[in-house]
Protein backbone atom coordinates (compact mmCIF):
# COMPACT_ATOMS: atom_id res chain seq x y z
CA UNK A 1 0.00 0.00 0.00
CA UNK A 2 3.07 2.24 0.66
CA UNK A 3 3.57 2.69 -3.31
CA UNK A 4 -0.07 3.33 -4.00
CA UNK A 5 -1.17 6.92 -4.76
CA UNK A 6 -3.00 8.77 -1.92
CA UNK A 7 -5.96 9.13 -4.28
CA UNK A 8 -7.12 7.39 -7.63
CA UNK A 9 -9.92 7.63 -9.58
CA UNK A 10 -10.85 5.55 -12.75
CA UNK A 11 -14.22 5.81 -14.92
CA UNK A 12 -16.32 7.32 -12.05
CA UNK A 13 -19.87 8.07 -13.36
CA UNK A 14 -22.82 9.60 -11.59
CA UNK A 15 -25.80 10.54 -12.49
CA UNK A 16 -28.86 12.28 -10.25
CA UNK A 17 -31.70 11.27 -12.22
CA UNK A 18 -31.57 11.88 -15.39
CA UNK A 19 -29.16 14.56 -14.94
CA UNK A 20 -25.57 13.85 -15.63
CA UNK A 21 -23.03 14.79 -12.93
CA UNK A 22 -20.02 12.65 -13.82
CA UNK A 23 -18.77 11.02 -16.71
CA UNK A 24 -15.66 8.50 -16.95
CA UNK A 25 -13.59 11.18 -14.39
CA UNK A 26 -9.89 9.89 -13.81
CA UNK A 27 -6.99 11.47 -12.14
CA UNK A 28 -4.62 10.53 -9.83
CA UNK A 29 -2.60 12.45 -7.01
CA UNK A 30 0.46 10.96 -5.18
CA UNK A 31 1.92 11.36 -1.47
CA UNK A 32 2.72 14.49 -1.04
CA UNK A 33 1.38 16.25 -4.11
CA UNK A 34 -1.06 19.50 -4.22
CA UNK A 35 -3.66 18.88 -6.23
CA UNK A 36 -6.09 21.63 -7.49
CA UNK A 37 -9.71 20.70 -8.79
CA UNK A 38 -10.62 23.49 -10.82
CA UNK A 39 -14.35 23.98 -12.36
CA UNK A 40 -16.83 26.66 -12.63
CA UNK A 41 -20.64 26.29 -10.80
CA UNK A 42 -21.96 23.11 -11.85
CA UNK A 43 -19.30 21.87 -13.55
CA UNK A 44 -19.84 18.25 -10.51
CA UNK A 45 -16.47 19.37 -8.33
CA UNK A 46 -19.44 18.85 -5.18
CA UNK A 47 -20.91 15.55 -6.81
CA UNK A 48 -17.31 14.39 -7.10
CA UNK A 49 -16.70 15.53 -3.58
CA UNK A 50 -19.26 13.80 -2.02
CA UNK A 51 -18.32 10.56 -3.80
CA UNK A 52 -14.61 10.98 -2.18
CA UNK A 53 -16.23 11.45 1.10
CA UNK A 54 -18.00 8.32 0.54
CA UNK A 55 -21.70 10.28 1.09
CA UNK A 56 -22.51 8.71 -2.69
CA UNK A 57 -21.80 5.33 -4.36
CA UNK A 58 -21.17 5.85 -7.98
CA UNK A 59 -21.65 3.73 -10.58
CA UNK A 60 -19.81 2.90 -12.59
CA UNK A 61 -16.07 3.95 -11.34
CA UNK A 62 -13.37 3.00 -8.99
CA UNK A 63 -11.89 4.83 -6.51
CA UNK A 64 -8.74 4.27 -4.29
CA UNK A 65 -7.20 5.73 -1.42
CA UNK A 66 -3.59 4.99 -0.18
CA UNK A 67 -4.63 1.29 -2.21
CA UNK A 68 -7.98 1.09 -0.46
CA UNK A 69 -10.72 0.09 -2.62
CA UNK A 70 -13.63 2.76 -1.57
CA UNK A 71 -15.65 -0.17 -2.64
CA UNK A 72 -14.88 -2.88 -1.21
CA UNK A 73 -12.65 -1.30 1.72
CA UNK A 74 -15.00 1.37 2.41
CA UNK A 75 -13.61 1.87 6.34
CA UNK A 76 -10.12 1.52 5.99
CA UNK A 77 -10.33 4.21 2.40
CA UNK A 78 -12.23 6.88 4.84
CA UNK A 79 -9.94 6.23 7.24
CA UNK A 80 -6.98 7.77 5.46
CA UNK A 81 -8.91 10.87 4.56
CA UNK A 82 -8.96 14.41 6.03
CA UNK A 83 -11.95 16.54 4.95
CA UNK A 84 -12.57 19.97 5.41
CA UNK A 85 -15.79 21.10 3.82
CA UNK A 86 -17.36 24.45 2.42
CA UNK A 87 -20.06 24.93 5.08
CA UNK A 88 -18.69 25.19 8.69
CA UNK A 89 -19.67 21.78 10.66
CA UNK A 90 -18.41 23.53 14.07
CA UNK A 91 -19.71 23.74 17.22
CA UNK A 92 -19.95 27.72 18.09
CA UNK A 93 -20.74 27.74 21.41
CA UNK A 94 -17.79 25.09 22.42
CA UNK A 95 -14.46 25.93 22.67
CA UNK A 96 -11.52 25.20 20.33
CA UNK A 97 -9.86 22.16 22.19
CA UNK A 98 -13.54 20.84 23.21
CA UNK A 99 -14.28 20.73 19.49
CA UNK A 100 -11.00 19.18 18.99
CA UNK A 101 -11.29 16.19 21.61
CA UNK A 102 -14.98 15.64 20.25
CA UNK A 103 -13.69 14.73 16.47
CA UNK A 104 -11.05 13.07 18.15
CA UNK A 105 -13.02 11.11 20.09
CA UNK A 106 -15.02 10.09 17.30
CA UNK A 107 -12.22 8.21 15.37
CA UNK A 108 -11.36 6.23 19.03
CA UNK A 109 -8.27 8.34 19.93
CA UNK A 110 -7.62 8.10 23.56
CA UNK A 111 -7.34 11.12 25.34
CA UNK A 112 -3.86 11.66 25.98
CA UNK A 113 -2.54 11.05 22.26
CA UNK A 114 -5.82 13.34 21.38
CA UNK A 115 -4.92 16.37 23.37
CA UNK A 116 -0.85 15.75 22.07
CA UNK A 117 -1.95 15.87 18.62
CA UNK A 118 -4.16 18.97 19.18
CA UNK A 119 -1.87 20.77 21.18
CA UNK A 120 0.59 20.14 18.25
CA UNK A 121 -1.72 21.19 15.56
CA UNK A 122 -2.80 24.78 17.52
CA UNK A 123 0.70 25.07 17.99
CA UNK A 124 1.69 24.83 14.22
CA UNK A 125 -1.49 26.66 13.07
CA UNK A 126 -0.37 29.57 15.53
CA UNK A 127 -3.61 28.79 17.43
CA UNK A 128 -2.28 27.92 20.89
CA UNK A 129 -3.48 30.99 22.94
CA UNK A 130 -6.91 30.22 21.11
CA UNK A 131 -7.49 26.74 22.76
CA UNK A 132 -10.20 27.55 25.29
CA UNK A 133 -11.82 30.11 23.37
CA UNK A 134 -15.40 29.53 22.13
CA UNK A 135 -15.97 29.50 17.82
CA UNK A 136 -17.99 32.49 17.96
CA UNK A 137 -15.00 34.52 19.45
CA UNK A 138 -13.35 33.89 16.32
CA UNK A 139 -12.82 35.12 12.64
CA UNK A 140 -13.80 33.32 9.43
CA UNK A 141 -9.65 32.63 9.04
CA UNK A 142 -9.60 31.37 12.31
CA UNK A 143 -12.18 28.97 12.65
CA UNK A 144 -11.00 27.53 8.77
CA UNK A 145 -7.39 27.04 10.79
CA UNK A 146 -9.55 24.85 13.36
CA UNK A 147 -11.01 22.55 10.99
CA UNK A 148 -8.16 21.85 9.13
CA UNK A 149 -6.30 21.03 12.71
CA UNK A 150 -9.74 18.77 13.03
CA UNK A 151 -9.22 17.12 10.18
CA UNK A 152 -5.67 16.14 10.57
CA UNK A 153 -6.27 14.64 14.00
CA UNK A 154 -6.44 11.18 12.91
CA UNK A 155 -3.12 11.43 10.43
CA UNK A 156 -5.00 10.83 7.27
CA UNK A 157 -2.80 10.51 3.70
CA UNK A 158 -5.12 12.83 2.19
CA UNK A 159 -6.71 15.92 2.52
CA UNK A 160 -9.58 16.93 0.98
CA UNK A 161 -10.88 20.99 0.79
CA UNK A 162 -13.79 21.84 -1.16
CA UNK A 163 -13.34 25.75 -1.77
CA UNK A 164 -12.06 26.05 2.19
CA UNK A 165 -11.08 29.63 1.30
CA UNK A 166 -14.94 30.99 0.60
CA UNK A 167 -15.90 34.14 2.26
CA UNK A 168 -12.58 35.24 3.37
CA UNK A 169 -10.77 38.30 3.37
CA UNK A 170 -7.48 38.21 1.13
CA UNK A 171 -5.03 37.70 4.14
CA UNK A 172 -6.81 34.91 5.24
CA UNK A 173 -7.09 33.06 2.05
CA UNK A 174 -3.07 33.59 1.71
CA UNK A 175 -2.53 32.17 5.22
CA UNK A 176 -4.69 28.97 4.73
CA UNK A 177 -3.47 28.72 1.06
CA UNK A 178 0.38 28.65 2.45
CA UNK A 179 -0.51 26.62 5.22
CA UNK A 180 -1.95 23.44 3.18
CA UNK A 181 0.80 23.94 0.37
CA UNK A 182 3.00 22.89 3.25
CA UNK A 183 1.48 19.95 4.41
CA UNK A 184 1.83 18.66 0.89
CA UNK A 185 5.60 19.49 1.25
CA UNK A 186 5.31 17.40 4.43
CA UNK A 187 3.95 14.52 3.16
CA UNK A 188 0.08 14.74 2.71
CA UNK A 189 -1.83 14.43 -0.70
CA UNK A 190 -4.02 17.33 -1.03
CA UNK A 191 -7.43 17.80 -3.21
CA UNK A 192 -8.20 21.48 -3.37
CA UNK A 193 -11.42 22.41 -4.76
CA UNK A 194 -11.43 26.52 -5.88
CA UNK A 195 -12.24 28.52 -8.79
CA UNK A 196 -9.30 30.88 -7.96
CA UNK A 197 -6.54 31.27 -10.07
CA UNK A 198 -4.41 33.07 -6.57
CA UNK A 199 -4.69 30.00 -4.49
CA UNK A 200 -2.27 28.12 -7.10
CA UNK A 201 1.51 27.65 -7.48
CA UNK A 202 3.55 26.29 -10.19
CA UNK A 203 4.58 23.08 -9.09
CA UNK A 204 0.71 22.24 -8.33
CA UNK A 205 -1.27 19.63 -10.31
CA UNK A 206 -4.38 20.81 -11.64
CA UNK A 207 -7.76 18.89 -12.66
CA UNK A 208 -10.04 20.80 -14.54
CA UNK A 209 -13.31 19.47 -14.25
CA UNK A 210 -16.23 20.66 -16.82
CA UNK A 211 -19.83 19.90 -17.24
CA UNK A 212 -18.67 16.42 -15.43
CA UNK A 213 -16.04 15.72 -17.51
CA UNK A 214 -11.70 16.08 -16.93
CA UNK A 215 -11.11 18.71 -19.62
CA UNK A 216 -7.44 19.21 -19.24
CA UNK A 217 -5.22 17.61 -16.23
CA UNK A 218 -1.40 18.62 -15.68
CA UNK A 219 0.54 20.92 -13.70
CA UNK A 220 0.34 24.48 -13.37
CA UNK A 221 2.93 25.48 -14.88
CA UNK A 222 2.73 23.13 -18.15
CA UNK A 223 -1.33 24.56 -18.61
CA UNK A 224 -0.13 27.79 -18.21
CA UNK A 225 2.68 27.89 -21.21
CA UNK A 226 -0.10 26.49 -23.95
CA UNK A 227 -2.44 29.46 -22.35
CA UNK A 228 -5.03 26.66 -21.25
CA UNK A 229 -5.54 27.71 -17.89
CA UNK A 230 -5.40 31.27 -18.63
CA UNK A 231 -8.40 30.48 -20.89
CA UNK A 232 -10.13 28.35 -18.73
CA UNK A 233 -9.94 31.44 -15.69
CA UNK A 234 -11.34 33.42 -18.44
CA UNK A 235 -14.03 31.02 -19.32
CA UNK A 236 -15.02 30.18 -16.01
CA UNK A 237 -15.12 33.67 -14.87
CA UNK A 238 -17.55 34.68 -17.28
CA UNK A 239 -19.68 31.58 -16.64
CA UNK A 240 -19.62 32.57 -12.96
CA UNK A 241 -20.42 35.94 -13.35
Amino acid sequence: MSDAPALHVAGLSHDWGRKPALRDVGFRVEKGRFCALLGPNGAGKSTLMSVLTGLIRPAPGVVTISGHDMARARRKALAEIGVVFQQPTLDLDRSVRANLRYFAALHGLGSKLADRRISEALDRLGMAERAEEKLRALNGGHRRRMEIARALLHRPRLLLLDEPTVGLDAPARSAITAHVHQLAQDGIAVLWATHLADELRPEDLVVVLQKGQVKEQGDVRGLSKNGLLADWFSQAMGETA
